[in-house]
């Protein structure tokens, strides 16, 4: 594929979205650590220094897509909670289920996340962390709300405790329940090394759950609690 160099700003446009686009498509296919700026201007058909016009460096491009996965994630949550119904800890134990299930099948998402801190938060500009961080704000708002409204007791602070938990516990969940090559068939090979395995979704789903249930604990008044 031959490009011309983008010179208005609606060419420009149109180059970043197909190195996102490009970048995309290649994480379906392997890791955040597998790629790379060179096999990204390769599938392009840019030299790399022509994509470095549009993104500074290769983390750029990720933390671009990682606001986008983390945007169209809301956005999937705010169909799949609907109506709570029940009580608290009926509905917090609702959110958490469908938090971990649909967690779990974002991969992209959860590679990133876990790429976030260590990895793509370094390479960048101050420009390009200050965009960042506004896009992750914005995100994190989206969902303290959507766990606001699923779980009214928990008020503001409890929402946003819960919605960072979750996050979080994603974040450390990803990597620790995907392990090498050599762990796994050490977890075959031994069946007491197998009960340290860890499931995914399993963990986030029970994380969210002792933290809403704790949450919601902490919010009774001082009157429902048993004298000391």
């Amino acid at each position: 594929m031959e490009f011309q160099r983008a010179r208005s700003d609606e060419q420009r446009l149109e180059r970043r979205r197909q190195v996102l686009a490009t970048a995309a498509a290649m994480l379906t296919e392997m890791p955040v650590a597998k790629l790379s700026l060179n096999e990204l201007s390769r599938r392009i058909g840019l030299a790399k220094s022509n994509v470095l016009r549009y993104f500074e460096s290769r983390e750029a491009v990720l933390l671009e897509l990682l606001q986008a996965e983390m945007h169209d994630w809301v956005a999937e949550l705010e169909h799949a909670t609907g109506g709570a119904a029940g009580t608290p800890r009926e509905r917090g134990d609702g959110l958490a289920e469908t938090l971990a299930a649909s967690l779990a099948g974002r991969p992209v998402l959860c590679d990133l996340l876990a790429a976030q801190s260590a990895v793509l938060e370094h390479n960048i500009s101050t420009e390009v962390a200050v965009r960042h961080k506004h896009a992750a704000w914005q995100n994190t708002q989206a969902l303290i709300e959507l766990v606001r409204r699923h779980l009214p007791e928990l008020g503001a602070e409890g929402a946003s405790r819960l919605a960072e938990t979750t996050v979080l516990t994603a974040m450390a969940a990803w990597p620790c329940s995907h392990p090498s090559e050599a762990l796994r068939a050490a977890y075959d090979s031994d069946p007491a090394l197998a009960a340290l395995r860890m499931d995914f979704t399993d963990l986030v789903r029970h994380t969210v759950e002792v933290t809403a249930s704790g949450l919601l604990a902490r919010q009774e008044p001082a009157s429902a609690r048993p004298a000391s």
